[in-house]
């Protein structure tokens, strides 16, 4: 069965963005589900580079597929059961028999939605939830990834809950289901995030949750950067399967949108009429934007003995050609641009480790067309929204085709 993405589907990703966390606390901001899984994956990729060095490429390739279908299982799970309390859950979890038979609930309920997705999908989907167990590398680091980033959020709001009696056995289990974890590396300096160049890199990243999109505009609901960056891996995940992309395109794709934006952690959302106003001012904003990535990200990465991290990060974010929107291969170590034709032909190959740009953009703007379209049916009526989503089909009425996604069809089911 052929993957077609629907509207119905994107959607879904994008409803986590309404989905509360810690509502029954008190909090300094809203903490919603998007936020949450965009630096729990930002931080698994750190786990999984640190954990996968010793790796032949094709272990290492099938790791980071695992994590990555394992995260978006987990997110399409916690979409369903977001009314249960995770002590309960947890209860529920050493039940064998009580947990299958809420994964199978689950499942009924994201049917209809995730079955265009194929048999394959929903097959690894019902074997990755009928197995409770936190067993093997991919699940280890998803879960070490889960409670730094669930125990991020706690700190944000602990100082301003001090008379709550949960906060001292919360903070306890957080830190001893971390410590449990310490035999992957990487999770003693995430513990440490003060002490050392990679947990500080990962405690800035979940900053990018405090920064709104389309800041000048009022939507419902307000998606941050963290957020939307994880929207846009999801979706490209999904759009590298419905072209057939091979493994390493598919993954590069993921972490591409995962981390998109990072740079809007130097310059914030700078919204794209700014960008779009000359090339002048677009170039401008484009080479501040990477002499800071350089001075506070990358150059304390490599300082601090992560050079392979900061390199992936420069491949990722299209460094070395100018756009992270452009199509690129790296052959005998060398960077290189590539057409669509190329990736979707003879570069589609996992030793040339290819990278969608032009995807990549779809699944931006797909993401900002539905949160503007989102905003508009909740009863935003604003000039920016409308104008917003009239550019978008404009763009893709001229090329309705990218990348080999059929982009026009999909944006004509939301009319």
């Amino acid at each position: 069965m052929s993957v077609i993405i629907r509207k119905s589907l994107l959607e879904l990703v994008f409803s986590g963005a309404f989905m509360k966390r810690w509502n029954d606390k008190l909090r300094p901001m809203e903490l919603v589900e998007v936020d949450k899984q965009g630096h729990k994956m930002i931080v698994a990729w750190l786990l999984f580079l640190l954990n996968s060095k010793t790796m032949d490429v094709a272990r290492k390739r099938a790791l980071g597929e695992s994590i990555i279908k394992g995260g978006i299982y987990d997110y399409l799970y916690r979409l369903v059961i977001t009314d249960i309390k995770p002590p309960v859950f947890y209860r529920i979890k050493e039940n064998a028999e009580d947990y299958r038979t809420l994964s199978n609930w689950v499942l009924d309920q994201l049917k209809p939605r995730i079955m265009p997705l194929g048999e394959d999908f929903m097959q690894g989907m019902h074997e990755y939830l009928m197995e409770p167990e936190d067993k093997g590398l991919a699940r280890r680091i998803l879960n070490a990834a889960h409670l730094y980033a669930s125990y991020s959020e706690f700190k944000l709001l602990k100082s301003i809950n001090t008379m709550d009696p949960e906060l001292i056995e919360i903070e306890a289990s957080f830190v001893s289901r971390l410590e449990h974890l310490q035999d992957l590396t990487g999770v003693s300096e995430l513990l440490n995030e003060d002490g050392n160049v990679l947990g500080r890199f990962a405690r800035m990243c979940g900053r990018l949750r405090y920064q709104k999109r389309w800041s000048q505009t009022p939507r419902v609901p307000e998606t941050s950067v963290l957020g939307h960056m994880f929207i846009v891996a999801v979706y490209s995940w999904f759009f590298s399967m419905e072209v057939g992309a091979c493994r390493a395109r598919c993954q590069n794709n993921f972490f591409s949108g995962l981390f998109h934006d990072l740079p809007e952690l130097l310059t914030r959302d700078i919204i794209s009429p700014v960008k779009g106003a000359s090339q002048e001012i677009g170039d401008l904003i484009h080479d501040y934007e990477t002499l800071e990535l350089d001075r506070v990200v990358l150059k304390p990465l490599k300082d601090g003995g992560y050079k392979d991290i900061a390199d992936r990060l420069e491949y990722f974010l299209g460094l070395e050609v100018g756009s992270e929107f452009k199509a690129t291969i790296r052959r005998d170590g060398v960077v290189e641009e590539a057409s669509d034709a190329d990736l979707a032909g003879e570069y589609n190959l996992d030793i040339l480790d290819p990278k969608d740009g032009p995807l990549l953009k779809v699944s931006d703007s797909l993401a900002a067309y539905i949160e503007a379209h989102t905003a508009l049916k909740n009863g935003i009526s604003s000039g920016q929204l409308h104008h917003a989503l009239y550019r978008i089909q404009q763009t893709y009425t001229e090329r309705p085709v990218i990348a080999g996604v059929q982009v026009s069809a999909l944006l004509a089911d939301f009319d």
